[in-house]
């Protein structure tokens, strides 16, 4: 397999865990296995076709087990003693191998072991950790540590010597680089911050951040309207309130307020994401924890659909104007959003 595709692999496991299937505590004979903030073993002579998913949680694969299919794992441990035929990704974890791997390793902020048992069939590359190998582990492909992998530059033939030229005007150096392994890393951290905070503000601003959420899911037009309107007035008021010298303080108070509405309306929005994604699974989660899985999958999904060249952008401001506009509405949830359906009062 060739590394180049194991991160685009990475794509489809963490939209994997995005989804409400209904494999997510249970397992059918050729499904994929989702785990959430539990541990998965697959016992000694079992056989898995299937990729297995876990957040928050550590995999075991007993001696004499075997996987056919891809595996991640995000915040926890994994050990694989049997054999895996896929690729596996490993982000914030440790991996013990002692079996057989007929795959591409990618490891994002974690350490890996091989014991003298090993055996990698494929290549294995690190952002932010390190590859220890014990005497007899065998990689037949390459391990790269804290960089993305290197594509290798086809032959070209010799060119014949050119004539002497006039010297080109001066072209300025432009330097374009784009690493989608630090830029994965940074999405999938920031959504970890996002999420953190998220679960404080549910435990001392519960009431009002689902009164913003019951607004933006309940009336998402007139929210990203709201948020659009918002986007465009407050900085050409910053200015003005900046000019007369006079409303300085309260210019920076408002610059000041412009992140925090963000990450309000981010954590309301989470907070509705999670707790639909609960029903879908039929499960009840505490709240806090509900909004804080809520915030860290929609932050993490529209950082890496920003990521996508050209277009990618749209989703996000989109998600930006309407959590804008929740709290707008509802100024930072402390009253209810007039309804435009209301019913209005009888005439005489």
């Amino acid at each position: 397999m060739k590394l180049k595709m194991t991160w685009l692999r990475l794509f489809l496991i963490l939209g994997l865990l995005a989804l409400p299937l209904g494999t997510v505590y249970a397992q059918s004979p050729d499904g994929d296995v989702v785990r959430f903030g539990q541990n998965y073993t697959l016992e000694s002579g079992d056989q898995l076709n299937a990729s297995i998913a876990v957040i928050g949680g550590n995999v075991m694969i007993e001696e004499e087990a075997s996987v056919t299919g891809d595996v991640a794992l995000i915040g926890g441990n994994l050990n694989i003693d049997g054999d895996v035929d896929g690729d596996i990704i490993l982000v914030g974890g440790n991996i013990t191998i002692s079996g057989n791997i007929d795959g591409d390793i990618v490891i994002i902020g974690g350490q890996a072991l091989l014991t003298k048992t090993a055996f990698v069939d494929g290549d294995i590359a690190t952002i932010g950790g390190n590859v220890e190998k014990e005497e007899g582990a065998e990689i037949t492909g390459t391990v790269t540590n804290n960089a993305p992998p290197v594509f290798d530059n086809p032959n070209v033939p010799d060119v014949p010597n050119t004539p002497n030229v006039p010297n080109p005007p001066f072209v300025p150096d432009v330097n374009v680089s784009f690493n989608p392994f630090w830029e994965i890393a940074s999405a999938f951290g920031q959504a970890l911050v996002v999420a953190a905070i998220g679960m404080l503000l549910m435990l001392f601003l519960q009431p009002q951040l689902e009164r913003a959420g019951n607004a933006m899911t309940s009336q998402p037009l007139m929210a990203g309207g709201f948020g659009l309107l918002a986007i465009i007035v407050v900085p050409i008021a910053i200015v003005i309130m900046a000019i007369t010298i006079l409303l300085i303080p309260v210019a920076l108070i408002v610059a000041f307020l412009i992140p925090l509405a963000w990450l309000f309306g981010m954590v309301a929005l989470g907070q509705e994401v999670g707790e639909r994604f609960t029903k879908a699974i039929n499960q009840t989660w505490a709240p806090v924890l509900s909004t804080g899985f809520g915030t860290f999958i929609l932050v993490l999904l529209t950082g890496l659909i920003d990521l996508i060249p050209c277009f990618g952008w749209v989703v996000s401001f989109i998600v930006t104007l309407v959590a804008f506009g929740g709290v707008a509405m509802t100024w930072f949830g402390t009253r209810n959003a007039t309804s435009p359906t209301a019913e209005l009062p009888p005439t005489a």
